[in-house]
């Protein structure tokens, strides 16, 4: 913005090239604190930074490169380790033995090898991948194998299927108590809601906007809502929350937000009091941090409508709490919570909306929302510039805890000291100053006074203090960038989704960030202590949050979901495939019910498995992905493509990430495109036999099988079993045989009027 001085002055366009017409408005994108004025000659140009205007700024860019490598799609297919227990759909239970290379008729392929009972043995081809899952029982024992070529597990199979449908009816009534409470849909965004979200300080990443969008259409429904948001630490869960929040204000409605410590609630109540200042929304909190006097005062002001965003701990679920218009209820980490509180909740659900936030599910949770009754969004995507945290776990040394705090200390940073246990964390503060007397340290816990653990946190926070020395009250949520060290003593006092959060609170900015697990001598430790620290070392990369509670559903069993009674199928058949024909039984009966739509489609496990044997290589060659985990992540990704947008996507992507894919990478993704359009054929085996491919439909014994090989073409004949082709040495019997395939699915599809 400029105006007019001296005419007689220099002419401001001659010092300022393409300088703006005067008395005009120009948006420039870029990062800049503070604005300036400049005065040159005729006129004058003022710059405002976003700073300035909206009270808050945009984070400067790193000029360095980051070290992080981009998280890849496979990230959730957990690897198949040898010696792992897996559930194949149609033969049982086995142990993964590795990827076995074999050629056979001069045909080179690559397999999954099972072992059953016995000297029992399976080669799965890759195509069948997607039918195989790590087997995760009730409890920690291991399962019995099976045999095959004996009924036993088809029996076991067809009673958990019955087990299955039986409590999809029980969900469904839980769900459709939820689905009748009738409420008042939330109004769509207002201009508000829009200047909000647009003054969000970082860039959203794409699975946050996808978060966000499906709250807000759980929101604008007539029924409440009960969607769980499953993110890592740090990934952005809490301004997923913070959007929900203000557009349920904006339409009247109050929001209590309930977490399980004090000091998140504090934290929460200054991330939201700070972004919603410009607004006229009201924030208040609930803790012990609050005396009786304005506590009640608070209490007073809720159930009059004067507060809009109530934020506290346990308190919050007291029968003494009222709301004037309570719209919707956001938990922060669940797990964190009793069974009375719990119970208090599910009452709540049927009375307003529910938003749970969690990094590492609990298995109820976890295992509620892959069976399909419980809405989930996950929140898979870094942040930009932000780096996995380096993980030390081993026995304690102060040597190497010297050398952590000095180098935290010599980059300007904080270190957090955790150890569980008030009665003696005054011999680890003289400890550390004895080790580190150049940090100045302070000590909290939660059995200090509320004003003076306050105080402590607050002068932390400032920086006042290089280290931190507390019990897991620091475990959820707390937000400090500066704090890039963390050290944990006696790590085997802890369960791992604790371990998981504690590491949580650092790494938290694009500084490298160091955690140390400290436990006793190896001999002293637990197998289950030592089955956690060890998980906790090998899942340290970015957005491991997912794998850390489906580990813990391994370590932990299944437990009772719902009842004692899934716990004998559980065992039986694993939780994964359990939890997959679950999802079928809900979504069929839903869609009985006319309301399958709210549903995602539940993973295919009835389906026969197709037998497919053509004469050309297919596998992913050991020079092209040389790294035998990543080979069976991406085989059991291609395995489950379910169509041929999703192939051709594989295909572009393979050829970014690897190279131009050669003739077995080729043949492998051909095989799949067979498989997809032979399960839409109803066809149960693509295979070559003497010189021939067969095709083998069930249903041609009552076809016209002379007027569909005269549609076919020249050279193909129609058997009572099958469609046969020449399988002529050039390879021109591919294209012959996708034609075919495609030919009769389309018809298939034509005659079902089905949409594909």
């Amino acid at each position: 913005l400029w105006r007019e001085q001296d005419p007689a002055g220099v002419p401001f366009a001659d010092v300022i090239a393409d300088a703006p017409p005067p008395r005009t408005l120009v948006f420039v994108d870029g990062v800049l604190h503070e604005g300036w004025r400049l005065r040159a000659g005729d006129g004058e140009l003022h710059l405002f930074s976003d700073a300035e205007i909206f009270g808050w700024s945009r984070p400067e860019p790193r000029r360095r490169k980051s070290s992080r490598k981009a998280r890849t799609p496979e990230h959730a297919y957990t690897d198949f380790r040898e010696g792992d227990f897996i559930v194949h759909t149609e033969y049982g239970i086995g142990r993964f033995a590795g990827l076995r290379r074999r050629t056979i008729e001069g045909v080179e392929r690559e397999y999954l090898l099972m072992e059953f009972a016995g000297t029992d043995t399976l080669y799965v081809p890759i195509h069948q991948a997607d039918r195989l899952t790590r087997y995760v029982g009730p409890d920690d024992r291991p399962p019995t194998l099976h045999k095959l070529g004996q009924a036993d597990w088809l029996r076991v199979r067809s009673r958990a299927q019955k087990a299955a449908e039986d409590e999809a009816r029980e969900l469904l009534e839980l769900y459709a108590r939820r689905a009748a409470a009738v409420k008042v849909p939330v109004a769509p965004d207002t201009p508000d809601q829009l200047e909000l979200e647009a003054a969000f300080p970082y860039v959203e990443t794409e699975d946050q906007l996808k978060a966000v969008r499906a709250v807000k259409a759980d929101m604008e429904r007539s029924y409440p809502m009960d969607r769980l948001i499953c993110g890592d630490v740090g990934y952005g869960k809490t301004e997923v929350a913070l959007r929900a929040a203000f557009k349920a204000v904006m339409d009247g409605r109050q929001v209590a937000i309930l977490v399980p410590t004090t000091i998140l609630a504090q934290q929460h109540y200054d991330t939201f009091s700070r972004r919603l200042a410009r607004f006229p929304v009201t924030v208040e909190m609930i803790s012990r941090f609050r005396t009786p006097q304005e506590q009640a005062r608070i209490m007073q002001r809720l159930e009059k409508g004067e507060v809009d965003i109530i934020i506290g701990t346990h308190r919050l679920v007291s029968g003494d709490i009222r709301f004037k218009n309570l719209g919707l209820v956001i938990i922060d980490e669940e797990q964190r919570f009793g069974v009375r509180h719990k119970e208090h909740l599910k009452r709540i659900r049927t009375l307003a909306d529910v938003l749970t936030l969690t990094a590492t599910p609990i298995p109820r949770t976890l295992y509620m929302s892959l069976s399909g009754v419980r809405d989930i969004s996950m929140i898979q995507t870094a942040p930009e510039d932000r780096l996995p945290v380096i993980t030390h776990v081993g026995p304690f040394d102060e040597h190497l805890v010297r050398q952590a705090v000095l180098r935290e200390l010599e980059r300007g940073g904080q270190i957090f000291v955790v150890h569980n246990r008030v009665q003696s964390i005054g011999r680890i503060h003289e400890q550390l100053e004895r080790i580190v007397p150049e940090a100045k340290i302070a000590v909290a816990h939660g059995q200090m006074d509320e004003r003076q653990l306050e105080h402590v946190m607050e002068q932390f926070g400032n920086g006042e203090f290089d280290l931190l020395i507390s019990t897991s009250i620091i475990e959820s949520g707390l937000d400090i960038p500066n704090a890039n060290t963390l050290i944990v003593d006696r790590a085997d006092w802890f369960g791992l989704a604790q371990l998981y959060q504690l590491r949580g609170r650092v790494g938290r900015s694009a500084t490298q960030a160091y955690a140390y697990f400290f436990h006793p001598a190896s001999n002293r430790l637990t197998e289950e202590a030592r089955e956690r620290l060890d998980t906790l070392a090998e899942y340290q990369e970015l957005g491991s949050g997912y794998q850390i509670a489906m580990r813990d559903l391994e370590l932990r069993g299944a437990g009772d979901i719902l009842s004692t009674r899934q716990s004998g199928q559980v065992a039986a058949i694993g939780l994964h495939l359990y939890t997959q024909l679950l999802a079928q039984s809900v979504r069929k009966l839903k869609g009985e019910l006319g309301t399958a739509e709210e549903l995602p489609p539940a993973p295919p496990v009835s389906q026969a498995t197709i037998i497919i044997d053509l004469p050309q290589p297919a596998y992913l060659p050991v020079d092209y992905v040389p790294e035998m985990a990543l080979r069976l992540q991406l085989y059991r990704r291609i395995g489950s493509l379910t169509s041929a947008e999703e192939l051709e996507a594989m295909r572009e992507e393979l050829r970014d990430r690897f190279g131009t894919p050669p003739l077995a990478v080729e043949g492998l993704l051909y095989q799949i495109e067979i498989k997809l359009l032979a399960q839409i054929s109803g066809a149960t085996g693509i295979v070559s036999r003497n010189g021939k491919i067969e095709v083998r439909l069930p249903y041609l014994a009552n076809v016209n099988r002379d007027l569909l090989a005269a549609r076919l073409g020249v050279g193909v004949r129609v058997t009572r079993t099958a469609i046969e082709i020449a399988a002529q040495p050039d390879d021109r019997w591919k294209p012959r045989l996708l034609d075919i395939l495609r030919r009769i699915a389309e018809s298939i599809r034509s005659q079902a009027g089905a949409h594909y």
